[in-house]
């Protein structure tokens, strides 16, 4: 079991990209699913149980998941197909999903009481969109969601690319961590702590990919494996290393980026980022070589490359790999026109003050703000309203001791250079903003409709780090 501290040490880079999706790992595939006779997929957010101390570990862990299980089904459909997925809710309180990284209609991003009423106990809610970009995304909770996520309430949505990508393998590896007690059920007694709120977030020791303590990875030498990493858990930033691998950066954030290899195999994801790597299996027949989640002074297996003990497809390595079909984004943005909004991000460690928060149990836990003012999300003004195709810069300002990771909602962002004279060379739309830090990130508005903007350590949403912005 790892303990992160509340912020990592500053030597690391920031790099990411994915990999693949193979059924064997996750639960099952929408796609084995029965629809029904309208096109749409059936899932059921209910209570179940998950092995998530592995199958000698003693009892399952009671859970809630979609379908009853955690991660839940792999949806999966191409880029520019609709997909419908019928959200049926047997859980004893309200929630809703949130599509995580689509551009998709705002009435579709499930967002509680901004672009939807929560679905009741009993209800349904029909989720339809044709995501525009392929790439990995998620889906979870966006009700309670530092409980309902904590409690299990995520999956990994996958769209693929119009023409098949040159790969051996896709698998996607979604980590999360619990905080479990000493019989293996959730610490409910946790839930929307006073301390998690002002520091960190909820990191829990307990680290699981896919469900399970350890996730195995089939290859074969000299195959190319394509792996789509989700950093699922509430306010966990994570630093991946793969052993004796090379990979390669080929997204971020579900959108393509320059392919470019992850400096001594390690790459960082904050709470909601995800990583395409491109990966080849240059080890011998019967090799195991671990994916490790690291910290300062220690390290823990989440997964491991398992090699076949007979020979792979080909007989050398492939050559270095090359992009990713790219998505509709802006390839310019005028910034003559540009809105420039600050967000300054301030509050947390015991600073005093509350605020309503979304349930009972955060009444007078310390404020957090984005733009001076604390906010559920949805009420109140927007932070600012802008027309559609307008270019907006956003300077989040950290003041605080902590990392934030900063989601956009229905967009994706650039990240803009120090120096103001250009962009990284990737898309965004969680961005972690290290302590004491300020970063500049730039968009273009044009999905119209109201749309959230908060920091997805979740435990800091909920008291406070949340706002919303209208795109007219």
């Amino acid at each position: 079991m790892l303990e992160l501290p509340g912020w990592l040490t500053r030597r690391r880079v920031f790099a990411g990209a994915g990999i693949c999706a193979a059924a064997l790992t996750l639960p099952r595939l929408a796609g084995s699913q029965t629809a029904s006779e309208d096109g749409f997929v059936t899932i059921r957010a209910r209570q179940g149980t998950a092995a998530l101390r592995g199958p000698t570990g003693g009892a399952p862990t009671p859970i809630w998941g979609f379908d009853g299980t955690t991660p839940g089904p792999l949806l999966r459909v191409r880029r520019g197909q609709e997909l419908k997925v019928r959200v049926i809710n047997d859980l004893p309180e309200p929630t809703v999903v949130h599509w995580h990284g689509v551009r998709l209609l705002n009435a579709m991003d499930g967002v509680p009481h901004l672009t939807q009423a929560p679905i009741a106990p009993g209800a349904s809610f029909d989720y339809r969109f044709a995501p525009p970009d392929a790439g990995t995304f998620w889906y979870h909770s966006h009700q309670y969601s530092s409980e309902q996520m904590a409690r299990g309430l995520y999956g990994a949505l996958i769209v693929d690319e119009p023409e098949p990508v040159d790969i051996d393998r896709d698998f996607a590896l979604v980590i999360s961590d619990w905080r479990l007690k000493p019989d293996g059920t959730v610490d409910e007694a946790s839930f929307r702590s006073m301390h998690d709120a002002a520091m960190a977030g909820r990191i829990g020791k307990h680290v699981t990919a896919n469900g399970m303590p350890v996730a195995d990875i089939a290859v074969k030498t000299n195959e190319r494996l394509r792996l789509r990493v989700i950093n699922a858990a509430n306010a966990r930033v994570m630093i991946l290393r793969l052993d004796r691998h090379r990979p390669f950066v080929a997204a971020i954030d579900g959108q393509p980026s320059e392919v470019f290899a992850a400096r001594d195999g390690r790459i960082l994801l904050g709470p909601g980022n995800r990583i395409d790597l491109l990966v080849d299996a240059t080890l011998e027949p019967g090799a195991v070589a671990p994916i490790l989640l690291e910290a300062d002074d220690q390290s823990v297996a989440v997964a491991r490359l398992v090699y076949d003990t007979s020979s792979g497809p080909r007989t050398a390595a492939r050559p270095d790999p090359k992009p990713l079909p790219a998505n509709p984004l802006p390839a310019r943005m005028d910034f003559s026109g540009a809105l420039r909004v600050d967000v300054p991000i301030e509050g947390g460690m015991m600073s005093g003050g509350g605020r309503a928060p979304q349930r009972d149990g955060f009444a007078g836990a310390p404020i957090w703000s984005l733009a001076r003012r604390a906010s559920d999300g949805h009420s109140g003004a927007p932070l600012f309203s802008v027309k559609r195709g307008r270019t907006v810069t956003l300077a989040f300002i950290n003041r605080t001791a902590f990392p934030h990771a900063m989601h956009l909602h229905g967009h994706h962002c650039r990240l803009l250079d120090r120096l103001d004279d250009g962009w990284k060379p990737f898309w965004l739309d969680t961005v972690l903003v290290p302590p004491q830090q300020t970063w500049r990130v730039a968009f273009v508005a044009d999905n119209p409709g109201k749309w959230m903007l908060h920091c997805h350590m979740l435990e800091h949403q909920e008291t406070g780090m949340a706002a919303w912005f209208e795109v007219t």
